[in-house]
């Protein structure tokens, strides 16, 4: 994945995505350093007196919306208003997310809201999506989907834990396969092609979901519709 950049930067996207947060909503918390961001500035909104409900993407974004005293619902409590959400990387209005584990839900929340805000620092930003895309399989189809992503071109390769012994588990119990397929000129096909796999829990490419995108810099924020 590449690597991330200034928590200034990180921090304007954020807070620029959480402005569009209102009274009564309810609102999908992505996860990631600059999601986090627009967590924080929701909890601070709340504690001010916004009356708004979370809906985590993640153990790690719940345990960060419990902090900021955000009141939390699960996805089949109610309907998601607005999801605010990191990518790895953007190119026009696809994303390729999933650098935590957790786009299997991330995606379903994305999805699910009536509207996508997507918050990134410049070093995320590209003309064609490159970077490996993870995808989330069930541990007894992990060598039968790598086959498949050879089949298509792709180098996968099984994410290793850091700081412990063996692969990482993700939040649903499964592995994870980083698969470079180098510069994809066609997200959709390739997106199509890995839903399509026996095995695959949900891949990392996301298409065509994202409502704007706010890309934030050290001297302020620039927000764009795909």
């Amino acid at each position: 994945m590449k690597q991330g950049g200034s928590d200034a930067a990180k921090r304007a996207a954020g807070e620029s995505a959480a402005e569009a947060v209102e009274d009564g909503l309810v609102v999908g918390l992505g996860t990631g350093s600059t999601a986090a961001h627009a967590i924080r500035a929701i909890g601070r909104q709340v504690d001010a007196g916004l009356d708004v409900t979370g809906v985590a993407t993640s153990f790690q974004s719940r345990a960060l919306a419990r902090e900021c005293e955000i009141p939390l619902a699960d996805l089949d409590e109610v309907s998601v208003d607005l999801a605010i959400d990191g990518a790895d990387e953007v190119a026009g209005g696809d994303l390729i997310k999933g650098g935590g584990a957790a786009h299997a839900r991330e995606k379903v929340v994305d999805a699910a809201a009536d509207r996508f805000l997507v918050v990134a620092d410049p070093t995320k930003e590209a003309e064609t999506l490159s970077v490996p895309v993870p995808v989330e399989v069930l541990p007894a189809a992990r060598t039968t989907v790598a086959a498949a992503v050879e089949e298509l071109g792709g180098e996968p390769r099984l994410r290793a834990a850091e700081r412990k012994d063996g692969p990482v588990v993700t939040d649903n119990g499964n592995l994870v396969l980083d698969c470079d397929l180098g510069a994809i000129d066609e997200p959709a096909t390739v997106a199509r092609h890995l839903a399509d796999t026996p095995g695959v829990v949900e891949h990392g490419l996301f298409v065509g979901l994202a409502d704007e995108i706010h890309v934030g810099r050290e001297d302020g924020v620039s927000v764009r519709e795909p």
